[in-house]
């Protein structure tokens, strides 16, 4: 095709026009219900298990703009916060399989809170998997006065002074929570936990030095890693973080095998018809592949997953591969939830 016909399109237009023609065929191929082929007729509701203004509210409303403007309706953001995230969840699971209503959250909201609570719902059966969106490594970081300056120096002081340095925690049973327990595991160190009410006054406590370090959502750092308010020790992930990049991984540092993510996801109730699944899942792989949101996502310290892990059955897949982890952590460690 020559230049002389692309260039009056804008190729935003242009990706647009091939993702409406996919979606047809796709459609047509499937032989599925006429209303799966028109679907959406009307404003999607997407819920978020958390009030407005997380980290995990900002990835909906972002990825809500983009599919709006590839599925060519709405996506109504609805924070229902509450119990961990499992009043949200609750909500979906009691909504019509019609696939006007989803369900974006987090290894917390769909995975963890699986061990913690005694639900009404099976988070591994009752809710329909749509996308794997990404993940976001854990950042173990100190006070910036702290004794160690790298990870094995932390160790080592750990192992010096057992059950003498605390650990704040964005709650009992948070990723933040599990993965302090596995690293004391892997490491035989023993240390403290101090649970707080979310990561937003633990981190003050640990600017003030009132706690030792943290493990928690890498992004929750971004501002405290520039002013130089906290010493960053390690990456939990399996990559340098892009806005990080002077930061090991923990594997780098020292510590091979050990990896925790807090990791994003969209769902929708169970017996969604599969057609519909697949147009969410079209829609959302269209707009994961897009350079821009690729940047932004970034930006926000959050990996996208990898396009042979963003099918529903891969979710699927991830999901109970984590629980399989997780859940003996929490049963082995006796954790309650507040």
């Amino acid at each position: 095709m020559s230049d002389l016909f692309i260039r009056p399109f804008e190729l935003r237009h242009w990706r647009k026009w091939l993702f409406a023609m996919a979606l047809a065929v796709a459609a047509f191929g499937s032989g599925g219900p006429l209303a799966a082929q028109s679907y959406p007729e009307r404003p999607v509701t997407m819920i978020v298990p958390f009030p407005a203004g997380g980290a995990t509210d900002t990835l909906a409303r972002y990825l809500g703009e983009n599919m709006r403007q590839l599925l060519g309706q709405p996506i109504i953001i609805e924070n229902v916060g509450g119990a961990a995230g499992t009043i949200g969840v609750g909500r979906t699971v009691r909504s019509p399989a019609d696939g006007y209503t989803l369900s974006i959250g987090t290894s917390t909201t769909h995975m963890l809170t699986g061990g913690l609570y005694t639900l009404p719902f099976d988070l591994l059966k009752d809710i329909e998997p749509v996308i794997y969106i990404g993940s976001e490594p854990l950042l173990l970081a100190a006070r910036k006065d702290f004794p160690a300056d790298n990870l094995k120096g932390l160790i080592a002081y750990l192992k010096a002074n057992p059950a003498k340095a605390s650990v704040g925690i964005a709650g009992v049973g948070a990723q933040g929570h599990l993965a302090g327990i596995e690293f004391q595991k892997i490491t035989g160190t023993r240390f403290t936990f101090v649970p707080y009410r979310g990561n937003a006054p633990a981190m003050q406590d640990l600017l003030a030095g009132q706690i030792d370090f943290m493990m928690e959502p890498s992004s929750n750092f971004k501002s405290l890693i520039a002013t130089g308010s906290v010493k960053p020790i390690a990456v939990t992930g399996k990559a340098r973080l892009p806005a990080s990049p002077n930061i090991p991984t923990i594997e780098e540092a020292g510590l091979p095998g050990f990896t925790a993510s807090l990791w994003y996801a969209l769902w929708a109730p169970k017996d969604t018809p599969k057609d519909i699944v697949e147009k969410l899942n079209t829609a959302l792989r269209a707009v994961l592949a897009d350079a821009t949101v690729k940047k932004r996502l970034d930006d926000l310290g959050i990996e996208i997953s990898p396009r042979d892990q963003q099918s529903p059955q891969a979710l699927r897949a991830f999901q109970k591969a984590e629980a399989e982890r997780w859940w003996p952590v929490i049963k082995a460690s006796n954790l309650k939830a507040e």
